[in-house]
């Protein structure tokens, strides 16, 4: 989608527009091919947020597999796709074609960008459901996105090809919303439920990423380790209740495919009632063909000192910190540090790193502290083997 960026997003009025729907919309926006720029659809991102709407960006340089798992596995209403790079009439069939291939026929897309006038008949032609043309407003666009809303039904039993995954993805929406789930939905607790959880900035989305990639490459040699899943928080707005949830654009969907499910969830301070079932659920899904999903990561919203709930659902809670987050004073204050299983000292390469450990291995005691570089993969895997041991 491309709009007009004359309008900057400070004239834009936050004002909750979908609060009068069945649910709040869950829009992915989607960036497919080889156009390098986001500002655009940042800009849409924010005015969607801020009108109430659950916003997941999934990044760029996206292939339409890897848009149509993250539409899956997130159970939105609608794919608003931006195309900047005249590749819309190859890359937007292709995108129909995923969805159905994944279990998910029924979802709507809608494309924007450079769109020649001629070609968008031929895009209608092939399913996609909407084209915006360059100059769009923004609150055409949210009207675009609310017309998307349908109520949500427990089964998806009417759409062609429905995935485990994508029924899946559905019993989570409801749960969440504290609504009625299909009594037939399989829950089991996996093995494993490792909570992430740090100050915001700490790399906490940066740092799940690289484990769920290094798990998923040791499960290829170790089946028995099964499939990795990710449940991701983020905060909603106290004025909208509109939520930008961009932490899976942390993860390389064209490389992992399926091997990984990620979902995001928006939630007020550290409101996790759902998260329990939630886990069962994902612990539950046999999957299509595919392994068990037999470890759930949480990553939590950036936490403050007191945000230590995360600490009741979870098995293992490693802890992020960053050099320069305060002196061995703040080290001995009660709150986070108190959960910690592992501490994790990301961004290792920073000034004040050293002072960090030192301090550290004042309150440790027993517990591991890691080192990691999240950007680079460095001490990734010896976390991953501190929490899995």
């Amino acid at each position: 989608m491309t709009t007009t960026l004359s309008t900057a997003t400070t004239e834009f009025e936050k004002k909750d527009r979908c609060g009068d729907l069945d649910h709040r919309p869950r829009v992915l926006l989607g960036k497919m091919g080889l156009d390098g720029h986001d500002r655009g659809v940042k800009v849409i991102a924010r005015a969607l947020r801020d009108s109430g709407v659950h916003v997941i960006y999934s990044g760029l340089w996206q292939t339409p597999r890897s848009l149509a798992i993250s539409a899956r596995d997130e159970d939105c209403d609608v794919i608003a796709a931006s195309m900047m790079s005249n590749s819309h009439l190859v890359l937007g069939p292709r995108l129909i074609g995923a969805l159905k291939d994944l279990g998910r026929a029924d979802m709507p897309v809608y494309m924007g960008g450079i769109l020649p006038q001629e070609d968008i008949q031929t895009l209608l032609a092939s399913g996609v459901a909407k084209c915006f043309t360059t100059g769009t407003g923004l609150l055409d666009i949210v009207d675009a996105v609310r017309g998307s809303v349908k109520p949500k039904k427990p089964a998806l039993d009417g759409v062609p090809g429905v995935t485990p995954e994508a029924q899946l993805a559905r019993d989570i929406s409801l749960i969440h919303a504290g609504k009625t789930i299909r009594p037939a939905a399989s829950r089991k607790r996996p093995q494993r439920v490792i909570g992430i959880t740090g100050s915001p900035g700490a790399g906490k989305s940066t740092l799940v990423a690289q484990l769920v990639g290094e798990y998923t490459r040791r499960a290829q040699e170790r089946p028995e380790l099964g499939r990795c899943a990710v449940i991701a928080f983020d905060p909603m707005s106290p004025i909208t209740g509109g939520a930008l949830l961009g932490d899976r654009l942390r993860v390389d969907f064209n490389t992992l495919d399926q091997n990984v499910f990620y979902r995001s969830l928006a939630i007020s301070g550290e409101d996790y009632h759902a998260l329990p079932e939630i886990v069962e659920l994902i612990g539950g899904c046999a999957g299509t063909g595919l392994k068990p999903f037999t470890t759930v990561f949480i990553e939590t919203v950036g936490a403050g000192q007191n945000e230590t709930r995360i600490r009741s659902f979870v098995d293992r809670t490693a802890v992020v910190l960053t050099p320069g987050m305060g002196d061995a004073v703040q080290m001995d204050k009660a709150g986070i540090l108190e959960i910690a299983d592992v501490f994790v000292c990301n961004k290792a390469d920073h000034p004040g790193e050293n002072e960090l450990v030192r301090d550290l291995r004042d309150i440790a005691g027993r517990r591991p502290i890691v080192e990691t570089i999240a950007t680079r993969g460095q001490g990734v895997p010896e976390l991953l083997d501190t929490l899995l041991g």
